[in-house]
This record gives C-alpha cells, sequence and structure tokens, in this order.
C-alpha cells in the first residue's frame, strides 16, 4: 500500500495540489466566513484531482500492478486524507496568526479558534463519508458522489454557521467567554478530530465492501 501511496503522490496529484493548502492564507481576513477556506479542498482539489485520475485511466494502470483491491482503496483513502490534513495544518497556522493580528476584533461569523478547527474536521468527515462509497460504486465516475458530498459539507458549515449567529450560547462558546476556556476548546477540537477519523474509517470499510464488486 505504502507504494501506491506514493505512486498517487508522484504521478497522480499535480503539484498544484500540494500548493492550494496555501489558500490558507485567507485566514488572514479579518471576520470572514472562514469554513470556505477549507472548503475550497471540496470545490477545487477533490474534483480535479478525480478528474486527473480518470483521464489517466489510472484505475486500469494499476489494478495491473500485483496488488489487491483493499490496498488500492486504503492507498487512495489515505491519499485524501494526507491533502486534508496539509490544509488543515496550513489553515490553522494562518488562523493562529490572524487571531494575534486582530486580538479586539468583534467576529460575527466563528473565529478561528480550536473549536471552529473541530467542526471543520466533521464538515470534512462528512464529505468523506459521502464522497468515499459513493465513488467507489464505480471508482470511476465522481460527478455524483462529488455534487452530494460537497452538498453535505456546505448544509453542515451553512447550519453551523447559522447556529453560531443566531445562538447566544453557541456564539458564546466558539467566539465568547467559551473561546477563552482553552480546556472546552480544546476538547471540541479533538472531538471533531475523532469524528473526523471515525466517519473515514467507515467510508473506508464501505467503499471497500463496494470496490470488491466492482468488476475491472
Amino acid at each position: 500500500m505504502y507504494n501506491l501511496v506514493l505512486k498517487d503522490l508522484k504521478l497522480g496529484v499535480s503539484p498544484l495540489f500540494f500548493f492550494m493548502p496555501l489558500l490558507g492564507a485567507l485566514m488572514l481576513v479579518p471576520g470572514w466566513l472562514y469554513f470556505i477556506v477549507i472548503l475550497y479542498f471540496c470545490w477545487i482539489t477533490v474534483p480535479n484531482m478525480f478528474g486527473g485520475f480518470k483521464a489517466q485511466n489510472d484505475l486500469l494502470f494499476t489494478a495491473m500492478m500485483p496488488v489487491t483491491k483493499r490496498d488500492i482503496v486504503k492507498a487512495r483513502v489515505t491519499v485524501v486524507v494526507i491533502l486534508e490534513l496539509l490544509h488543515m495544518v496550513v489553515a490553522m497556522i494562518f488562523g493562529m496568526i490572524s487571531l494575534r493580528l486582530y486580538p479586539g476584533f468583534k467576529y460575527i461569523f466563528f473565529a478561528p479558534h480550536l473549536g471552529f478547527w473541530g467542526l471543520c474536521f466533521v464538515m470534512l468527515g462528512i464529505f468523506n463519508l459521502i464522497f468515499i462509497p459513493m465513488y467507489y460504486k464505480t471508482a470511476y465516475k465522481f460527478g455524483g458522489a462529488m455534487l452530494a458530498s460537497v452538498t453535505a459539507a456546505m448544509l453542515f458549515a451553512g447550519i453551523a454557521q447559522w447556529l453560531g449567529i443566531q445562538n447566544s450560547y453557541v456564539y458564546d462558546l466558539f467566539n465568547g467567554a467559551g473561546a477563552e476556556n482553552m480546556g472546552l476548546q480544546a476538547s471540541i477540537l479533538i472531538a471533531g478530530v475523532v469524528i473526523f477519523t471515525i466517519f473515514t474509517m467507515i467510508a473506508n470499510h464501505i467503499a471497500l465492501k463496494r470496490f470488491l464488486k466492482v468488476e475491472i
């Protein structure tokens, strides 16, 4: 599987997508809707990356190698997760810089505290849970999977942000007094990471079961 991951990273993934996380610099825009920074991964990186795999006939090429279907799925999911984490880490770094640049800023949308990143992990977990299993119904067609997964991720972000504006408790949790409670913020972040991990593992399991039925 390790060699399959290297194959994707070196041959299948355009170098451009390793620079896409630098869009995390948009975290420096004060008071922006920061969910969008992470959604760029879903809007740009994933469709173009999987479109490239399709154009390169990557599935047939990989199937000719002495590898199992299990390794094919695990390697591709690993590549997706690596890129997701790269986007998250870069955005978090810029988010920390943003908080220090604008210490007294009055946020309407979620501020980039630790708890917010927990929500972003949940959003990416939802994206993975829908996109990966749907894609591996064929391991070739990705349009429908993209539409469904992006819609679900945006709905989560929209509902979460709406609650953050309309509900005083949620607002206080992420932008008010709760934002100063590092223990609480770290707990939300850890919970988000756990949900992301569980959703991605479930997605990988379902995708494997479906891919085993695919005739290449």
